[in-house]
C-alpha cells in the first residue's frame, strides 16, 4: 500500500487525527482512513523485592471511572521509550529503578490508533517524591501479584496495557 495523500483534521497536545488515502499500485485497491496519530507510550511494570506489583489510580474520563492501572506516559518529542519510562516512574509515583527489562512493545488499536505502547519491567526500586502533572490525581498502592491477577480475572482491572504486562512478567 502507498499513501496517496495525508490531510492533519485535528490536532491538541496529546495527539492530531489524519485522514489518509492509500493505494496498492498493483492491484488499484483503496482505502481511507482516519488515523489517530500518537507518539507512543511508555508503561512500567514495577516490581519491589517481594514481588509486589504498583499500580496506580486515577480518574479515566473515556472510561467514566476511576482505574487501577500500571503507570504509564506519552513519549514526549525525541524521547526513546526507556527515557519515557524512567521519567513517567518518578513523576507518576515518585520511585526510580535502577535496573530495567522491555517486557513487550504492541500497537493499542491499529485500525484506527497509530500508538506504539512498550512495557518496561522496573525494578530494584527506590522510593521518592511523586511530581505528577497538574490534571493528574494518582494514588499508589503496592499488590500482591496473585491479588492483580484475581482482580484481572474478575474484570476489576481491565486495562489492556496492565493485562499484557502482568502476562509478560509472569511468563517471564
Amino acid at each position: 500500500m502507498k499513501i496517496t495523500s495525508s490531510r492533519e483534521v485535528y490536532k491538541c497536545s496529546l495527539f492530531r487525527v489524519t485522514e489518509d488515502r492509500a493505494s496498492d499500485p498493483k492491484t488499484g485497491f483503496k482505502i481511507k482512513r482516519s488515523i489517530v496519530r500518537h507518539p507512543g507510550s511508555a508503561v512500567m511494570m514495577a516490581v519491589d523485592d517481594r514481588r509486589r506489583i504498583l499500580l496506580v489510580r486515577q480518574y479515566r474520563l473515556p472510561a467514566g471511572r476511576y482505574m487501577w492501572e500500571m503507570p504509564a506516559g506519552r513519549l514526549d518529542p525525541g524521547e526513546k521509550p526507556i527515557q519515557a519510562a524512567k521519567r513517567e516512574l518518578i513523576e507518576e509515583t515518585g520511585y526510580r529503578a535502577r535496573r530495567w527489562t522491555k517486557l513487550a512493545s504492541f500497537f493499542v488499536s491499529p485500525g484506527f490508533l497509530a500508538e506504539r505502547m512498550t512495557i518496561f519491567l522496573a525494578e530494584d526500586l527506590t522510593a521518592g517524591v511523586a511530581t505528577p502533572m497538574e490534571d493528574e490525581r494518582i494514588e499508589t498502592r503496592w499488590f500482591p501479584a496473585r491479588e492483580v491477577e484475581q482482580m484481572i480475572e474478575a474484570g476489576k482491572l481491565d486495562d489492556a496495557k496492565s493485562i499484557i504486562g502482568f502476562y509478560r512478567w509472569k511468563k517471564k
